[in-house]
């Protein structure tokens, strides 16, 4: 990737530069779905941790889980979860403006004092689109847009994944964006774009020698 797509990958629509990390180890949850889906989805949690280098853990001290999964049929069983609102600032609003967007996903985070993602929460409404897509495929598209704070228009057009054969795999490219942000000598948050360039040198440390 060059620097300039490095960049638009956290550059928001207004032209605002912001790219954020996890600050913590990782604590996930899952609503709404059965055991073997959970299971798949929490394998996807792993599968990208590793490759990022990031630390899972069993609670967190703040807020027992912190990367949290809802899947559910209807954006009106939202406002039902107990205490959900107090996580997700006007909850009612926000639940009226995606059912008048006919949105069938929606993500939200939380940063600590660093800027770094305290929490990250993932909605998934199951309408017939996502409902066609395979549970591996959809799991591993809402990790890794949790993983880090991407652009509003950074999977507008081009999805993260690709296929490998049978299997969805992360485009190779995503993933190596995905480990050089965990790198330890770069910041937990950013919001100057020269951040693109060291994103971009890390990437390049990435490579082989030839």
């Amino acid at each position: 990737m060059t620097p300039q797509e490095i960049e638009t990958l956290f550059t928001s629509k207004d032209g605002q530069y912001a790219f954020a990390r996890w600050g913590r180890p990782i604590v996930p949850i899952v609503f709404g779905v059965e055991e073997d889906t959970l299971r798949i989805v929490k394998g996807a949690i792993e599968a990208v941790a590793k490759l990022a280098g990031h630390e899972l853990a069993e609670t967190d001290p703040e807020l027992g889980a912190n990367m949290m999964f809802f899947f559910f049929r209807d954006w009106d069983e939202l406002p039902g979860v107990p205490n959900l609102d107090k996580m997700i600032p006007d909850l009612a609003g926000l639940v009226a403006r995606l059912k008048a967007a006919d949105a069938n996903q929606y993500r939200a985070f939380r940063f600590d004092d660093q800027g770094g993602i305290q929490a990250a929460f993932a909605f998934i409404r199951i309408d017939d689109q996502l409902g066609r897509m395979p549970a591996e495929t959809l799991a591993l598209g809402q990790v890794v847009q949790l993983m880090l704070l991407w652009s509003d228009r950074a999977f507008a057009e081009t999805s993260p994944l690709a296929v490998a054969g049978d299997t969805t795999i992360l485009r190779p490219d995503i993933a190596g964006v995905v480990r050089a942000a965990y790198d330890p000598v770069l910041p937990v948050a950013a919001t100057d774009a020269s951040h693109a360039l060291r994103l971009f040198a890390r990437l390049q440390a990435q490579e082989p020698a030839s």
